[in-house]
């Protein structure tokens, strides 16, 4: 399963979302992706969750508009809970499950090998911490945070998701989602999120379709000359 798309393309995706008002938001867990999220595919063996909390809102809150693609796209900060004592690392996978795009719920951010001693991610971080590898995303691999660009109508569910895993999960960059999680099976020793809600930034410029591509003007033949001759008079 590859989702490795262009922001292009998941913006046409979510621009198709059909319009609602926020009183139409759908419960958490009623989600279309919901047993497509990370934590859904991947069970944890300790059934204690990891507490997962940001600086920047509350579980279930709306996540801050300078925390999404709308306006400055700056990571909101993590916190979690500590792992069981065998934790070797931790990943972290932020997943929008209201938008399933090729039978997939959108990729915003993945994180991997963050050490095992790491328990929070700086608001602003703009680099990984030392060991700790950027994953894949919508756009591609080695991918920083990308934040929601929430479409017009109902609030999006953005989860963000923390594993405790039992190994390291390598050093090389991992190209997609599907070799994310295929590294990660059978290592899942916790698991914990925090769900933010996503909205339409009011004050974003509405978006203008692209035009349509310009035809090439057909080339003109040379026009013929009365006074030229292409033979030898008899």
């Amino acid at each position: 399963m590859k989702i490795s798309i262009s922001a292009v393309a998941i913006a046409a995706v979510l621009a198709l979302a059909p319009a609602a008002s926020f009183a139409d938001d759908p419960a958490a867990g009623a989600e279309p992706g919901a047993a497509l999220l990370a934590r859904a595919i991947l069970p944890a063996r300790d059934k204690a969750p990891l507490i997962v909390t940001s600086p920047a809102f509350k579980e279930g809150g709306d996540i801050p508009f300078e925390n999404t693609s709308y306006r400055g796209n700056v990571f909101p900060g993590l916190t979690w809970s500590h792992g069981p004592h065998d934790t070797k690392s931790y990943a972290v996978i932020l997943q929008d499950d209201d938008a399933v795009y090729h039978g997939a719920d959108i990729l915003h951010w993945t994180m991997y090998d963050i050490p095992a001693d790491i328990t929070k991610l700086d608001a602003a971080m703009t680099a990984p911490p030392a060991g700790a590898q950027n994953g894949p995303n919508m756009t591609g691999a080695s991918a920083g945070y990308r934040g929601p660009h929430t479409p017009p109508g109902p609030r999006h569910h953005y989860h963000f998701q923390v594993f405790a895993l039992d190994t390291a999960i390598a050093p090389a960059p991992i190209a997609n989602y599907a070799a994310l999680t295929g590294a990660m099976q059978g290592h899942l020793l916790a698991s914990g999120e925090l769900v933010g809600l996503g909205r339409v930034d009011p004050n974003a410029p509405p978006r203008v379709p692209p035009k349509p591509p310009v035809a090439p003007a057909p080339t003109a033949a040379a026009p013929s000359d009365p006074g030229r001759i292409s033979a030898p008079p008899p």
